[in-house]
């Protein structure tokens, strides 16, 4: 039998973390009071929390599925932000679906985009980047969120797919208002290097996502869904200047989705999956099959309603 290596859910005393963060807010606050600097300055201060809600195993290797040269996927939970600011992981339950909901945080209401990302290459998510009043924010689990960068507005799209650009951590996509994609690479501290150009015209798609290797060359993809409803792939090529190859279609009818997203490996084959939301609120999982010329199989319902509670997905 495969062996299995079990990650420990990081959400015990939560509620504890979360008191102390409002706790040294309001301390702070008292303190620039009193010294006569602006208060609202201390409001600004990022009092975000966000703990791990994965319990997973992690397979020891891909020869059993058949898919030469499969690079292993990520194992994550799914998380979703309500529209109170409150954060909600769901991590895989081993049998091709979804466990209940955890508490996984708080303070994300102002959160424009939030991505998961893997740092040291151990197949699974350490954390959060995600853009806050036009600034870029790394958050560790059960960590303190560090400001990235400023100007981070002038993107409408920004999601971690992966490694794209060669090295061990996860990079960064975002694209800007006129349709252009960058790639910036992660040093595997939350900070990254200067962006790259990947290409014009990316304006067309509603959305854009990936975590994994979907065709079974070992580089991680991206599909992308475009305004008519088609879906399609971008398969990874390693190369940081020139990230993707030129794109296939995966097939039409996609608009029936308000949401699609992958956050790795769900029902734990060693290749990553994709999860899609309808506008009933009905969640459908896309099993990878490792083959890029039908990359998924036939959709499976893990979630009959009530998933349009949650404004973010990812």
């Amino acid at each position: 039998m495969t062996q299995w290596r079990t990650l420990v859910v990081k959400s015990s005393g939560l509620k504890a973390r979360r008191a102390v963060a409002r706790g040294t807010v309001a301390v702070l606050a008292a303190a620039l009071v009193a010294t006569g600097t602006s208060a609202a300055s201390a409001a600004d201060a990022p009092s975000r929390t966000a703990a791990q809600a994965t319990t997973h195993a992690q397979p020891s290797g891909v020869s059993k599925f058949g898919v030469t040269g499969l690079k292993v996927a990520q194992v994550n939970a799914l998380y979703g932000v309500d529209g109170n600011g409150e954060l909600w992981g769901y991590p895989p339950n081993g049998k091709g679906g979804l466990s209940s909901r955890m508490d996984s945080g708080s303070g994300w209401k102002a959160s424009r985009f939030i991505t998961q990302a893997d740092q040291d290459a151990d197949g699974s998510a350490d954390g959060l980047w995600d853009v806050t009043d036009g600034q870029l924010y790394w958050t560790a689990w059960d960590g303190t969120p560090a400001l990235i960068g400023n100007g981070w507005n002038i993107y409408n799209r920004l999601l971690s797919a992966g490694n794209l650009g060669g090295a061990a951590a996860d990079d960064l996509l975002a694209r800007d208002s006129s349709g252009t994609l960058y790639l910036y690479l992660g040093y595997g501290t939350g900070k990254l290097a200067s962006r790259y150009k990947v290409g014009g015209g990316w304006n067309i798609y509603t959305d854009i996502t990936g975590k994994g290797d979907l065709t079974g060359d070992g580089k991680d993809d991206i599909v992308a869904k475009d305004s008519s409803g088609v879906l399609w792939l971008y398969k990874g090529t390693g190369n940081y200047k020139a990230p993707f190859a030129p794109r296939t279609k995966i097939g039409g009818g996609w608009n029936t989705y308000n949401s699609i997203v992958s956050v790795g490996d769900i029902n734990r084959d060693g290749i990553t999956d994709l999860v899609a939301r309808d506008k009933t609120g009905a969640l459908y999982l896309y099993k990878g099959t490792g083959n890029a010329s039908a990359p998924y199989a036939s959709r499976v319902k893990i979630g009959t309603s009530g998933w349009n509670t949650y404004r973010l997905l990812f």
